[in-house]
């Protein structure tokens, strides 16, 4: 290579070197800053949202809630004499089962028992004075009012007789119902008065369940309405029918009460215990229902988006009872309907959908 040739690529060399630089330090446009705003491109693909739905189908629904009540006995009361005076005999086992009409305790009465056979000793003379007095009446012996005054003698003899029989009823203590018998308050020798409890009679055959709902439902239950209830300790649920409900619903709380009865026949539960009365209104075995995340409430009407082609589609719905989980429809969906049950807040009319999953 001779001279004047290479000085001639050293020219070309440093020309491209200088083009280069000054590319470099040249100001260029900014893309990103230049962008006017609300000119950004869209997509040509529209949005598409992963939902689930539920094909429409016939299923049971009831309306209704559990509300905490109390057992309580069917006859309870706190046993005492009508009288005062000592006891001389206790007549029952603490615990055990009574007749009605048993003798369970008894007061001192010797001094009504002596004035009793005072008294009959005198009715038979009584009795006797009047047979007399009748056959001179027939003699025409007496005078009319003679004889009515031996029979009115007879007669407060007779009730003065009742009087004392009474009080000495009274010195007895007996069961008023059948029931168990309570513990024992009292011992013999113990001087009682009518305020002196001397145990407690409690009937437990039948038990009443009693419990207080809220006043919408005032007009629904009604006597001989059947229901469930539990109780701690026990697995399964028993059954009991509502007897009867108060008059009026309370003020205070807006509360109805409302009182059932088991048969108890065993006398498994006692009085006292807490039980979960599953209270159930209305039941439909043949109705539309759906979940209740899939309405759409928009300015005070109901409304569900159905499956469509890809596509969510709003209907305007009818809604009827409801429990905890499900609402029952009663106008607006069909059976076969494939409702969308998820993402119902990011839903628009026509929007495209994939179904996940259908249950």
């Amino acid at each position: 290579m001779n001279k004047k040739t290479k000085w001639g690529l050293i020219a070309i060399i440093g020309i491209g070197l200088a083009g280069m630089a000054i590319h470099t330090f040249m100001p260029h446009e900014n893309k990103e800053l230049t962008q006017v705003p609300g000119k950004a491109k869209t997509s040509n693909r529209s949005r598409t949202l992963n939902v689930i739905g539920e094909v429409i189908k016939e299923s049971s629904i009831s309306d209704g809630s559990n509300i905490t009540g109390i057992l309580l006995p069917d006859e309870e009361v706190s046993l005492s004499f009508e009288t005062s005076g000592k006891i001389t005999a206790i007549n029952f086992t603490e615990g055990t089962s009574i007749k009605k009409g048993e003798l369970l305790a008894k007061v001192n009465d010797a001094q009504l028992q002596a004035q009793l056979r005072k008294l009959e000793v005198q009715l038979k003379l009584a009795e006797d004075r009047v047979y007399r007095q009748n056959a001179l009446l027939e003699r025409e012996a007496v005078s009319k009012e003679a004889y009515e005054q031996v029979q009115t003698d007879l007669a407060m003899l007779k009730a003065e007789i009742d009087m004392v029989k009474a009080n000495i009823a009274y010195t007895e203590l007996r069961a008023p119902f059948d029931g168990i018998i309570g513990l024992r308050q009292v011992s013999e020798g113990a001087y009682v008065t009518p305020s002196t409890v001397v145990a407690t009679l409690t009937k437990i055959s039948p038990l009443k369940i009693e419990f207080a709902v809220a006043e919408r439902y005032a007009g629904i239950l009604k006597n001989g309405a059947n229901l469930t209830f539990k109780v701690d300790g026990h697995l399964k649920p028993f059954s009991a029918k509502v007897y009867a409900m108060e008059s009026h619903v309370d003020p205070t709380n807006h509360t109805f009460a409302i009182r059932a009865l088991y048969p108890n026949t065993n006398g498994a539960l006692m009085p006292g215990r807490f039980a979960s009365v599953e209270l159930k209104t209305q039941e439909f075995n043949d109705a539309i229902t759906i979940p209740s995340q899939a309405i759409v409430p928009e300015m005070g009407i109901d409304k569900v988006y159905l499956y469509k082609s890809g596509k969510a589609q709003p209907v305007t719905i009818t809604k009827g009872i409801r429990n905890d989980a499900r609402v029952q429809v009663l106008e607006g969906l069909n059976l076969g309907d494939t409702i969308i049950t998820s993402g119902t807040l990011q839903l628009r009319t026509g929007l495209s959908v994939t179904l996940d999953e259908v249950n």
